[in-house]
């Protein structure tokens, strides 16, 4: 099955990929806490709570494998990003819980999902 049927916009699509991962966390038993959380340290795609942990998700979208995996595009520049940005959340929201960093890799036309749990962590 297809994850869209026409071309569409860059950010459409990232957008359409964004709502198809959320679909897969929230199957899986994850409540969505919140989506696209911007600060001036980075942007988190999706935040969501399993059990008692609050997950930081970033979704990736390649259609293709020729500059490499969806996976493997979150390089250690992005994790730093993404830590801060989580950091700035757990402050602003004035929390203290146990996190995770996950990374929802999506695949070519068909839109493969795979949810790579724990992806990476604090150093």
């Amino acid at each position: 099955m297809k994850l869209f049927d026409r071309p569409t916009a860059t950010g459409n699509v990232g957008a359409q990929m964004e709502e198809a991962a959320a679909r897969h966390l929230q199957r899986a038993g994850l409540k969505l806490e919140a989506r696209n959380y911007r600060c001036r340290r980075g942007e988190i795609d999706l935040i969501a709570r399993d059990g008692d942990t609050l997950v930081f998700v970033e979704v990736r979208y390649r259609r293709n494998s020729h500059y490499g995996s969806a996976g493997a595009s979150v390089d250690h520049r992005k994790q730093r990003k993404l830590l801060a940005a989580a950091d700035n959340y757990l402050q602003q929201h004035k929390l203290d819980c146990p996190c995770r960093f996950d990374v929802v890799a999506i695949e070519g036309e068909a839109g493969n999902i795979q949810w790579i749990t724990n992806a990476f962590g604090a150093p």
